[in-house]
């Protein structure tokens, strides 16, 4: 099964994890919360699938571009 990156759009600090490993996502769903400049950005998920790992903590600092989680299709 292909795996997607699910990666970050901007420099930021991770808040909340919304979906845990093994956990099912629909295209759109909010994976995980960024707070930039004290805004909640949500990284949303590209495609359906289940969610195979999360490669980040709760506040982490991340950069734009970085893999944040993969998803199995």
């Amino acid at each position: 099964m292909p795996e997607i990156k699910v990666t970050s759009e901007l420099n930021g600090i991770v808040q909340k994890l919304e979906v845990t490993p093994g956990a099912k996502v629909s295209e759109g769903d909010t994976i995980i919360l960024l707070n930039c400049m004290k805004m909640e950005i949500p990284v949303l998920a590209p495609k359906s699938g289940t969610l195979k790992a999360i490669l980040v903590e709760e506040g982490a600092v991340v950069a734009e571009g970085q893999a944040l989680a993969t998803i199995e299709t």
